[in-house]
């Protein structure tokens, strides 16, 4: 049940129109969170922003394309304007490979879009909300990851790879982040029933999906600081025990897990 545990902050939910992103939006409204709601149809983001409405948050809906930095840069400051200080950046809005087929037969400017979107898009969201983050000394982001950025797949190359080096950027600037008390987390939802998700040849006839509420209550607890000790780390909220891992949090921390990393050949490795 809602606690209104957030009153008082404001989260920015890109791809907040529908699907997951539609979901963490209404789910951090009705835990008292302003919420700024950006994506590219003003359509949906109405149709969420009334609902978050509902829950008695105060809201706003900004159109913008999350791979054009001067878009980016108006979404966040009117979201500023309007509601205040961004705590929480949900970097949610993400596309899939259109067709599941070998990188040399792939739409080479669908490719792209893929990469842009997942990587540009996040990065263009970071650029503009950390300066505040930093300067204010607090703030969370919470990357919308998958299992995929672990794994090769050969008919999702544009998706795998974007999403293994969305989780390498977190990686990469979470220790300078660390110094000025802002916490980034990667999330993976698992496979959850989404418009994309559903248009995805190898989800074709699945009985048995993750939860999106589930999905929705982790990114709650990651709002209300429960998961800042494993900063700079990957979490699959579909299959990880989360009390172990935040149990855990240090010994992850001392043996670097939950990280990209090169695996060595040998003990004596050059590479490691």
């Amino acid at each position: 049940m809602p606690t209104g545990s957030l009153q008082g902050q404001v989260a920015l939910v890109t791809g907040a129109g529908r699907g997951i992103g539609r979901e963490i939006a209404i789910g951090l409204a009705a835990e008292g969170m302003a919420v700024g709601l950006v994506g590219r149809t003003h359509e949906t983001l109405t149709d969420t922003l009334k609902e978050c409405v509902r829950h008695g948050a105060r809201g706003v809906a900004v159109t913008a394309d999350v791979c054009r930095i001067g878009a980016v840069r108006e979404a966040v400051r009117v979201v500023e304007r309007d509601l205040g200080p961004v705590d929480l950046l949900i970097n949610n809005a993400g596309t899939v490979d259109r067709a599941e087929v070998p990188i040399w037969e792939t739409d080479a400017n669908q490719w792209w879009q893929v990469m842009e979107t997942n990587l540009r898009g996040p990065y263009n969201l970071l650029r503009c909300v950390l300066p505040g983050m930093v300067q204010r000394g607090r703030g969370r982001v919470v990357n919308l990851s998958s299992g995929f950025a672990l794994r090769p797949d050969g008919h999702y190359t544009a998706y795998a790879t974007s999403k293994g080096a969305l989780l390498q950027l977190s990686d990469n600037m979470a220790d300078s982040l660390a110094g000025h008390g802002v916490v980034v987390l990667d999330i993976s939802p698992g496979a959850v029933a989404t418009d994309m998700t559903a248009g995805m040849p190898m989800f074709e006839g699945m009985k048995t999906w993750g939860s999106v509420p589930y999905m929705v209550a982790v990114t709650v607890d990651a709002a209300r600081g429960r998961f800042d000790g494993l900063h700079g780390r990957f979490i699959h909220a579909g299959r990880d025990d989360l009390e172990e891992l935040v149990n855990r949090a240090e010994e992850i921390r001392a043996v670097d897990a939950r990280t990209l990393r090169l695996r060595p050949y040998k003990d004596d490795d050059p590479m490691v």
